[in-house]
């Protein structure tokens, strides 16, 4: 039986060598247990099944790589599993035969690796071939002048007992084959619900724990990052209140405007890094002692054009918000802020580069009752397709970097409850699609 844990590759070649034991299973029983196991001897036509199945399990051997990743060659070869299983059955006793319960291996087996629908038309067709059979040898004991010859049709011995027992003897056998029958039902039906049931579960306790392994992987890069930054930050504090110190010096001294506009381009750009450094120093200090504030939208509009008109005074920024989330409250912390400006300026230099002009639109809207949804779009080129699903789960490499920023962002939006989307816009550029939870508290 196919193992739902390991990959689907080796799960087909499981299955193809499956198909060559029961094959083998199958000619040992005519040759070697006929008698042992009160089997009729099949007739000749049986011979050219086994052939023909013989071909079918080496082709399923040679090429079940053909099967991998696509449901419905794999039902088909179930299918064929189940009708080959069938066939060697009827000519070897029918419904009378010990091993008739393996028709439920195809079930079992679709029931694992195959979507719901497939093990309920499995249990239809091999129900459907069992009661065939049922009813063949029900006919055959209510009138015994149709046995045919030994060689041809199954349970002759029986027929001929049949016609020296009693009437009761032989109403008692068809009881008996009935409740054979319905044990078969049952025994499918069990399997159909509940192993396809169990697997299913299996299905989502492997995604969960890949996932789960896929998190602890990029945490464990957040964090190598972080204890990056943080250590780079305390060396670049010491530097930075040098520069200012000199720049005001030469601020002072200066002689002439071409030399006080060179400075006072220096002062903003030391500005900037100031005031990233103090953002920075306030972010790590929230997320260690677990500040969370509760936070009005519109405070968080006003808030992020003033850090772009801050630290990206050339950037067109256009916010919009809708009248529903006005006076609504996110519940969030001092690294909120940051990671938007990461896609805000990520968006900035995608419009720059693409039409000389840094121009980023905001819309803030409700995405469900109490969702709020930050879409950022750019009028840059767009990100290769290739890229939307991986960027802001792992590092890429991109001409524009390694998407750390991105990665950054993503993960601050997930500690707070949130998720960030990336897709392309039908006309040009990309949109960031940031979905926070709001707060049930309103703002005053």
């Amino acid at each position: 039986m196919a193992n739902v844990n390991m990959p689907f590759n080796a799960s087909q070649q499981q299955l193809a060598l499956l198909r060559l034991v029961n094959w083998g299973l199958k000619i040992g029983l005519i040759l070697f247990a006929t008698d042992l196991f009160g089997l009729t001897t099949p007739p000749i036509a049986l011979s050219y099944v086994l052939i023909i199945e013989a071909c079918y399990v080496g082709f399923s051997y040679r090429f079940h790589r053909l099967s991998m990743n696509n449901n419905g060659l794999l039902f088909l070869t179930l299918l064929l599993d189940t009708l080959f299983w069938a066939t060697w059955l009827y000519f070897t006793g029918g419904a009378t035969n010990a091993f008739v319960s393996l028709l439920l291996l195809p079930i079992a087996i679709s029931a694992i690796t195959l979507p719901r629908w497939a093990p309920w038309y499995l249990t239809i067709v091999s129900t459907a071939f069992y009661t065939l059979m049922i009813v063949d040898i029900s006919d055959e004991m209510r009138d015994p002048a149709m046995a045919h010859d030994m060689s041809q049709i199954p349970m002759t011995h029986t027929m001929q007992a049949n016609q020296a027992m009693p009437v009761s003897h032989s109403m008692d056998m068809g009881s008996h084959y009935l409740g054979m029958w319905f044990n078969f039902v049952i025994s499918a039906l069990v399997l159909t619900v509940t192993v396809g049931f169990i697997a299913k579960r299996i299905r989502q306790k492997n995604a969960e724990l890949r996932y789960l392994r896929e998190a602890q992987l990029r945490q464990e890069k957040i964090l190598a990052l972080g204890t990056a930054s943080a250590q780079m930050a305390h060396q670049l504090a010491t530097p930075l209140a040098t520069l200012r110190l000199l720049v005001d010096e030469l601020f002072e001294s200066a002689n002439d405007a071409e030399q006080t506009e060179l400075i006072s381009e220096m002062q903003q750009a030391l500005n900037r890094c100031e005031v990233t450094l103090s953002d920075l120093r306030l972010a790590t200090e929230s997320i260690r002692e677990h500040k969370l504030t509760h936070q009005p939208v519109n405070q968080l509009a006003d808030m992020l054009i003033d850090q772009v008109n801050l630290l990206m005074p050339e950037t067109q920024l256009n916010i919009t918000l809708t009248p529903q989330v006005e006076q609504g409250i996110l519940y969030t912390d001092m690294s909120l802020l940051p990671a938007l400006m990461a896609l805000i300026q990520n968006g900035a230099q995608a419009s720059q580069d693409n039409q000389h002009s840094a121009v980023v639109d905001i819309n803030i809207s409700l995405s469900q009752p109490q969702e709020l949804s930050i879409t950022i779009r750019d009028y840059g080129v767009g990100i290769a397709t290739h890229l939307l699903h991986t960027l802001g789960n792992n590092m890429v490499k991109s001409p524009k970097g390694m998407g750390i920023a991105v990665l950054l962002s993503h993960t601050s939006f997930e500690r707070l409850g949130g998720k960030l989307f990336l897709k392309p816009h039908p006309d040009c550029g990309t949109e960031a699609i940031v979905t926070l939870p709001l707060s049930v508290q309103k703002a005053s």
